[in-house]
């Protein structure tokens, strides 16, 4: 079934300019719409949460690599943190949708949409505050911890984890634009983790031809390619729009998000 296809290349320009805006946020949209759009493309309702998750992330494989590589070549990606985080991403992502696989469509929606709530109060609020402001390289098992509870909880909710892992950075004192740099390559091992379990560690019924595991391949390939495309226009928008409200209305929309994930279940 591929008359709607056209839908997720559409998906993917909202969801790569709100995420070039703003650096994090593009996964939640992803997640809340792929959750209306796949029982279109034949996927079960029941297992319409599930899919989304799963190919929200496989997305994500691709556009945060996309992120990461461009944030590399301006030297905004801290690799020494990254290496510290690497393995609790990678873990933290395989259990986060082990965990996942499990649950039920219903608990899966209500999880989605509680996190929508908490990330837009978060962006309402300002986020965390800097202990620094120098050229700070967080290392150490701390850091190895945090990635692999960033990494769980980023795999149920079908996110990069960038609005978990922007904050922690800036408030161990990184400077933003190297936050939104590494977390951008954090991103990349938390999806990999995730996809791994997502696609080949599950095999359902009532997914259509094309879908591997709870992956819809067709639908995630349409979204990346887009999503990779618009990012840059976000991040140019982003120069030319107030930081502050384009945060409190980008948190209004993410209650939005949050609240339609309720009474659509």
């Amino acid at each position: 079934m591929i008359e709607g296809f056209w839908l997720f290349p559409l998906l993917g320009l909202v969801a790569g300019v709100l995420a070039g805006l703003l650096g994090i946020g593009g996964g939640l949209v992803l997640v809340a719409a792929l959750a209306w759009l796949l029982p279109l493309q034949g996927v079960e309702p029941d297992l319409a949460m599930h899919a989304a998750l799963a190919t929200s992330m496989a997305s994500i494989v691709f556009t945060a690599l996309s992120s990461a590589w461009s944030h590399h070549r301006r030297g905004s990606v801290l690799w020494p943190t990254v290496a510290w985080m690497l393995p609790g991403l990678l873990l933290g992502g395989w259990l986060g949708s082990r965990f996942a696989v499990g649950l039920e469509g219903i608990v899966l929606r209500w999880i989605v949409a509680l996190y929508c709530l908490l990330a837009g109060a978060q962006m309402a609020l300002g986020g965390a505050r800097s202990r620094g402001g120098g050229d700070v390289v967080p290392r150490g098992a701390a850091m190895t911890a945090a990635g692999t509870g960033i990494g769980a909880l980023s795999a149920v909710v079908g996110i990069g984890g960038g609005s978990m892992t922007v904050p922690l950075l800036v408030w161990r004192g990184v400077r933003p634009v190297r936050a939104v740099g590494t977390s951008s390559a954090c991103g990349v091992a938390i999806a990999v983790g995730s996809v791994l379990v997502y696609a080949l560690g599950a095999a359902p019924g009532g997914l259509p031809q094309g879908a591997v595991g709870y992956v819809h391949v067709p639908a995630a390939l349409g979204v990346a390619v887009a999503l990779v495309l618009a990012a840059p226009l976000g991040t140019r928008l982003a120069h030319a729009i107030s930081g502050p409200a384009l945060r409190r209305v980008f948190a209004m929309f993410l209650v939005a998000v949050g609240l339609s994930l309720v009474l659509g279940g």
